[in-house]
């Protein structure tokens, strides 16, 4: 029963971090370098990695290499997964009325 919750657990944690949604925003009008979002956040390098690592994991965000810089977007089929995801959560199932 708890490897089935074990995708909803690594998309959810993704979004459980204060630097992670602002890289989010910044995703949200478009691809960013690497180099621009450490500019952005003031973050370290390391650090990044450690957020990028894990919004990838989840499938939210996806990378492009181009030459020494990683470039980065909202992953559209990662998103419409996390919506479905969500939905399950929160959609009542079954029947509860009381007789």
């Amino acid at each position: 029963m708890i490897s089935q919750y074990n995708e909803t657990i690594r998309v959810f944690k993704a979004f459980c971090d204060e630097n992670r949604l602002s890289i989010l925003s910044l995703l949200r009008t478009g691809e960013k370098c690497a180099c621009d979002l450490l500019e952005d956040l003031r973050i370290t390098q390391p650090t990044l990695s450690h957020h990028m690592k894990i919004l990838c994991d989840a499938g939210i965000v996806q990378g492009r290499k181009d030459g020494k810089w990683v470039y980065y977007s909202i992953d559209q089929e990662g998103s419409e997964n996390v919506k479905r995801l969500l939905e399950q959560q929160l959609t009542v199932s079954g029947s509860n009325k009381e007789n």
